[in-house]
């Protein structure tokens, strides 16, 4: 269970995020949407460590982590894929996902074996460059890498961002069965709603840096998406 209490983040003198608490469940998949700007990706390197928390503290299963930098949250367990996947395009596919092992020092043989079962067309371009896969196949990559730690909770930065439609379904249906299979909860920053609707159970929605609505996923309503989230 990752537990976010109270926490706010700034940019030097310009806060960003106000007062922010909430908490997931390993049963669970939270969405948490809202416009851009509104503090969403600010939010989530203050959990992983990118961005000081200016008040407030997170815990990943009663361990504060607050204080630690990101690379001791993510040998804690905290598995992060980025806005833009920044998969390393010069490295093989093979060789991303080697890295993403080494990096949590875990034996790269056994657990791609793992991976393979929930993204079967990486053993395809296992050879080829990442930087000449389709943006589908690179977000594929990317969340992949990230499960080679073998994390207690998965977060994704707009994952469906550029890609293709039948992509995105995919990409829905392996979080979903690693998420049930594994009891690990994951955070999405999102704007495709179709996508929102499918994989989520629960929703969180910011505006100016604060959690403005929330609830079960079959309450998030049009007059939301209008008020909080229509352009």
């Amino acid at each position: 269970m990752l537990k976010v209490d109270d926490v706010s983040v700034s940019y030097g003198k310009s806060q960003v995020v106000y007062n922010v608490s909430f908490e997931i469940k390993d049963d669970e998949k939270l969405i948490l949407l809202g416009r851009n700007g509104v503090g969403k990706t600010t939010l989530l390197k203050s959990i992983i460590g990118l961005l000081p928390a200016k008040t407030g503290d997170i815990s990943l299963n009663s361990d504060k982590v607050t204080k630690l930098k990101p690379y001791e949250r993510s040998r804690k367990g905290i598995a992060y894929v980025p806005q833009g996947r920044e998969i390393i395009p010069q490295l093989t596919v093979q060789e991303n996902l080697e890295l993403g092992a080494l990096a949590h020092k875990v034996d790269y043989a056994k657990k791609v074996e793992e991976i393979f079962e929930y993204f079967p067309v990486l053993t395809q371009h296992l050879k080829r460059k990442g930087g000449v896969l389709s943006g589908g196949q690179q977000q594929q990559l990317a969340i992949a890498r990230a499960l080679m730690s073998d994390p207690k909770i998965l977060i994704l930065d707009e994952p469906t961002e550029g890609i293709q439609p039948n992509i995105v379904s995919d990409i829905a249906d392996i979080l979903t069965r690693y998420h049930k299979e594994k009891k690990v909860p994951i955070i999405v920053v999102e704007q495709n709603l179709r996508f929102a609707r499918k994989l989520g159970d629960r929703f969180l929605i910011m505006q100016k840096g604060s959690i403005v609505a929330q609830g079960q996923m079959d309450e998030l309503t049009d007059e939301h998406s209008k008020k909080y989230m229509s352009v």
